[in-house]
């Protein structure tokens, strides 16, 4: 397994399928029209399936397929079987907003596909519709519900803003053990799409675990597992468990091993990376995969990129782009790059 500067192995790949997505969040893609990457850039199945190829020989071991929505790009149970056959993949889950889980499901997880993690701000319809403009809650519930049918192991992210979600954790925590599932509590980040964030919008680590406290009595962190697990985990005292992504207050850059592939095959290794490494072109110029690991490699080995704790460090901290910028540049997008 190859390291980077910091010594942070290339251990984990998402992938994103597509650009496109059904739904409109507002931390995420809040705008009525975007700017979408053109569909003769979107990788095939089989470019897809190459280049992950190339990266678990190179020593990634979790694969996870993102969007946008992935679940809206045509037949993804194939391109799931395709890479289910790499036997170095020991880990291959999917992100989805669960509108369109309840009819693929089943042809997932006969793909071989492990592990489903839903995103699931509310619990309440109205707050759904206010949040992503959409009246599809009970899709998601229903997706969440034959996600557990068919016998994925789930998991739950809520993306938690004052003012918006921050009084359903407990309702949250309670739904996520009803459906034997655990629910991920993420801090409201200042990238792509969040054109409307501001600091004051962040419901920190700490507070969510105050919250929580003050309902369950004492709340105990507990190990992962994984030393470059996003989500920090603990344990109520009846035993549930639960996990709080705290990207904004407390980044964990240095254990970070996850790199982002864009649809049209752009390589970024941070998700507040400026720029990416071009995969495409040279995949369909004929490189060959020698050629295409050593790009990889390199790249790898030079990597420095701490972009949340740099930005924990700015001065009156607003948005990192504004509209502008993100149509000047569509890769600058969360649900483009696989936020």
């Amino acid at each position: 397994m190859i390291a980077d500067r910091l010594a942070r192995p290339l251990g984990s790949l998402r992938v994103s399928v597509t650009d496109r997505c059904n739904l409109r969040c507002r931390y995420c893609m809040p705008e009525q029209e975007y700017v979408w990457l053109p569909k003769q850039s979107i990788l095939t199945f089989e470019e897809i399936a190459r280049l992950v190829e190339i990266f678990t020989a190179l020593g990634v071991e979790k694969v996870r397929l993102t969007g946008g929505e992935p679940l809206l790009r045509h037949d993804l149970a194939t391109l799931t079987g395709m890479l289910a056959k790499n036997p170095a993949i020991r880990d291959l889950a999917l992100t989805t907003n669960g509108l369109l889980l309840a009819r693929q499901a089943d042809a997932l997880k006969l793909a071989g596909l492990g592990r489903v993690t839903v995103s699931l701000d509310t619990l309440r319809p109205e707050r759904m519709q206010a949040l992503a403009r959409s009246d599809r809650h009970a899709d998601v519930l229903a997706g969440i519900a034959t996600a557990r049918r068919v016998g994925f192991a789930l998991k739950l992210n809520t993306v938690v803003m004052r003012g918006v979600n921050e009084d359903e954790l407990i309702e949250l925590v309670e739904f996520a053990r009803a459906h034997q599932a655990e629910v991920r509590f993420i801090e409201y980040m200042d990238v792509g799409g969040a054109t409307g964030w501001s600091t004051d919008q962040v419901v920190s680590q700490r507070e969510m675990l105050e919250q929580l406290s003050r309902h369950y009595g004492t709340i105990t962190p507990v190990g992962s597992g994984e030393v470059a697990a996003p989500a920090e985990r603990f344990r109520l005292p009846d035993g549930a468990t639960f996990g709080i992504v705290a990207s904004t207050t407390a980044p964990f850059c240095r254990t970070c091993d996850r790199s982002r592939l864009t649809a049209d095959g752009t390589w970024f290794l941070c998700l507040y990376a400026e720029r990416g490494i071009d995969l495409r072109e040279p995949l369909r110029r004929g490189a060959s995969d020698a050629e295409l690991s050593d790009l990889i490699a390199a790249t790898w080995r030079g990597r420095t990129d701490r972009g949340a704790e740099e930005r924990l460090g700015v001065v009156n901290r607003a948005p990192l782009y504004q509209v502008d910028g993100l149509r000047a540049d569509p890769h600058r997008e969360m649900h483009t790059r696989g936020g």
